[in-house]
């Protein structure tokens, strides 16, 4: 007698019908759909200067090298405008207030994320609430003490801004359910952080530039240099201190020539200077090279120097600014041999920016 039995692997499992898939797959087109709209910034945020289309413009070149174009400040003037809020259609904003600060900040490259302010103001320009519609809040900071100039360099960036913080504690979609997050601010550089939906960043910076006197004592540059038995030159410059406009008079006189040069040069150097201590960065860059001699000079000859400043990107030295870095400028002197072996010799000079300068 057999018995023949038949193996289950295990339980069978029913398939939904299409019709059940498809109403899965509609309530989770529905639920994104949703979550990506309550993600969306409750409202938009603009921030003008009073005097922003009639005041002056600057190119200031982006951290992804576009030039964009920032209105112009000085130190002491005074700083006004306006903060628009617009919430989108069919939401309402409920905020937990509102106030705009005005921010002079430092950012090292090899520490970036961290900000060091050297100046903020602030002005609390609404209560808690709820904001339905369009509304814009005036503001006004007076005569602002600005005391360093804006600077991009190579490690570091000195900026001034308008950060507008907006605390928001929710937005509701009208009749429809509510999502609750947070807004921590917006800054020009505005910034708004939320929550769940990461950040929305806007940039709109202005720019700040100083005039400084024309120096009570402005001192000339001579100097005697070579090497023994071989090469003795003597150079000189009319000034110590240059404003950025400025056209750089001298002479380089030859007083012994026993190497065949080959060309001399003058070029302007940039040397930038961050940290302290063992965190020290330098770099150098040479913004400018203008020859001064093509072929081998005899002894006794006088070369010329004119060198005009305006057509090059200088900024005014910047000295132990905050602590935190410096910019200085040389005048390098190099000299080339038929070997291209280099000789040279730099000079620190001042540079600084005149009232009557047209930038």
């Amino acid at each position: 007698m057999s018995n023949n039995t038949t193996g289950l692997s295990g339980p069978t499992r029913l398939q939904p019908p299409n019709n059940c898939q498809n109403l899965r797959r509609l309530d989770r087109f529905l639920r994104y759909n949703y979550l990506r709209g309550a993600f969306k910034p409750a409202c938009n945020i603009s921030i003008t200067f009073t005097d922003g289309k009639n005041r002056k413009q600057v190119p200031v070149k982006k951290d992804n090298g576009q030039m964009v174009m920032n209105p112009l400040f000085h130190s002491q003037e005074t700083i006004a405008g306006n903060v628009c809020i617009e919430p989108y259609q069919g939401k309402k904003v409920e905020h937990n207030g509102v106030k705009v600060e005005l921010l002079g900040q430092i950012e090292m490259y090899f520490d970036r994320g961290n900000f060091y302010d050297f100046t903020s103001l602030v002005r609390e320009l609404d209560v808690p609430g709820e904001i339905y519609e369009n509304k814009a809040y005036p503001f006004e900071f007076p005569t602002v003490e600005m005391p360093y100039e804006t600077y991009n360099g190579v490690n570091v960036r000195l900026r001034y801004l308008i950060m507008f913080v907006f605390g928001i504690i929710s937005e509701t979609i009208l009749n429809f359910a509510s999502f609750v997050f947070v807004i921590f601010r917006y800054v020009l550089k505005v910034t708004v952080t939320r929550g769940y939906a990461g950040s929305i960043v806007e940039y709109q910076d202005f720019v700040v530039r100083n005039y400084s006197p024309l120096p009570p004592i402005n001192n000339s540059i001579k100097m005697e240099v070579g090497i023994e038995d071989c090469l003795h030159i003597e150079f000189e410059y009319n000034k110590s201190k240059y404003h950025l406009k400025d056209v750089i008079l001298g002479k380089v006189y030859f007083l012994l020539v026993r190497i065949k040069i080959k060309n001399m040069d003058l070029e302007i150097r940039r040397r930038e200077s961050t940290g302290a201590g063992a965190n020290t960065h330098v770099e150098t860059e040479t913004l400018a090279k203008f020859e001064l001699m093509d072929g081998a000079p005899v002894r006794g000859e006088s070369i010329p120097v004119r060198l005009f400043l305006t057509p090059y990107d200088l900024t005014p030295t910047h000295k132990n600014i905050n602590n935190k870095f410096s910019v200085k400028y040389y005048l390098n002197l190099v000299l080339v041999d038929e070997e291209d072996r280099r000789y040279f010799k730099q000079q620190e000079i001042t540079l600084y920016r005149l009232k009557d300068e047209s930038s």
